[in-house]
């Protein structure tokens, strides 16, 4: 059994009848390969950050890199393709289109999750006073909606 079936057939067992009244199967099975992939990058994230990174200053010559900033740029490729291949598989499930224009689209579409981020966080934290946490948690519904509508009506429209 490949990977993509196993997983679909996951989503497709945890999608009950209850769930069923209040999600959509997409927006269902964009949570939970979302999901996994966030825990992903957390896992991934420690992992470089500790045994990869060891904590060091990266020193490029003309830039200092620290520790954190050096494991998020190591990290972002890993997270960014298996999200892809997650949604593109797993997700929306489609898999006719031809995958570079998909990839493109997807990158468009996280630059666009990463712009809608800084400036919700701008606005809420120094121009509303919001405080940084709720802004945060803000952001993140706000920035899972537009890549959930994105996903679904550009980047792996049926």
């Amino acid at each position: 059994m490949s990977l993509q079936r196993f997983l679909t057939t996951i989503i497709d067992r945890l999608y009950i009848k209850p769930i069923e009244r209040f999600v959509s199967r997409d927006i269902f099975g964009y949570a939970l390969c979302g999901g996994s992939n966030m825990v992903l990058d957390a896992v991934w994230y420690f992992l470089i950050y500790h045994y990869i990174v060891a904590e060091r200053f990266i020193d490029l010559g003309v830039v200092l890199i620290s520790p954190h900033i050096a494991s998020l740029i190591v990290v972002f490729p890993i997270t960014f393709f298996t999200g892809f291949w997650l949604n593109r598989h797993v997700a929306f499930r489609v898999t006719h289109v031809d995958s570079s224009r998909q990839l493109i689209r997807y990158a468009l579409t996280v630059l666009g999750s990463i712009a809608i981020n800084y400036v919700c966080m701008k606005l809420f934290v120094d121009s509303l006073h919001f405080w940084p946490t709720p802004s945060k948690v803000l952001t993140t519904i706000i920035s899972a909606v537009y890549s959930f509508l994105a996903s679904k009506f550009y980047t792996f429209k049926k």
